[in-house]
């Protein structure tokens, strides 16, 4: 049964190891900006430390994980061989559950899969606020008004 709960200290590595391999599947056509092992110091000495981090956990492993801050979803990954079960919409229900106002987030363009899952969950693309933060990648906005 899945849980989801604040991350603590102990689930850095394999909130880590999910992020990694989530993105990398999703996205194979974009490289990372840092290297797994800085992508693991980020996560075990910024993202689990804040206090918007969740993760997804059946029994003791993690199978996703979150990080929110004020009117963001920040980060969204779920265990590649655990997508489809409704662990990311747990995820997203949260958000909105402790968010105050409008719920945004940025997904890159060629992610066609998260497009369509906010999509299903009512989040509306501004095409205005997209942004190119390098060439030929594009981050997609989308806001959902809660």
């Amino acid at each position: 049964m899945i849980a989801v709960r604040r991350s603590i200290p102990e689930d850095a590595a394999s909130v880590a190891e999910v992020y990694l391999a989530s993105f990398r599947a999703a996205l194979p056509t974009v490289r990372l900006a840092h290297s797994d092992d800085d992508v693991r110091g980020w996560i075990r000495d910024r993202v689990i430390r804040s206090p918007g981090s969740w993760v997804a956990v059946d029994g003791d492993e993690v199978v996703g994980m979150l990080l929110l801050t004020p009117g963001w979803i920040e980060q969204l990954y779920v265990a590649t061989h655990r997508q489809g079960e409704g662990i990311g919409r747990r995820f997203v229900e949260l958000a909105q559950e402790l968010a105050d106002g409008p719920l945004e987030l940025w997904t890159f363009q060629v992610n066609a899969r998260a497009r369509r899952f906010y999509e299903r969950l009512g989040f509306e693309r501004d095409a205005a606020r997209d942004w190119i933060p390098v060439p030929e990648v594009v981050l997609r906005f989308w806001q959902r008004t809660l």
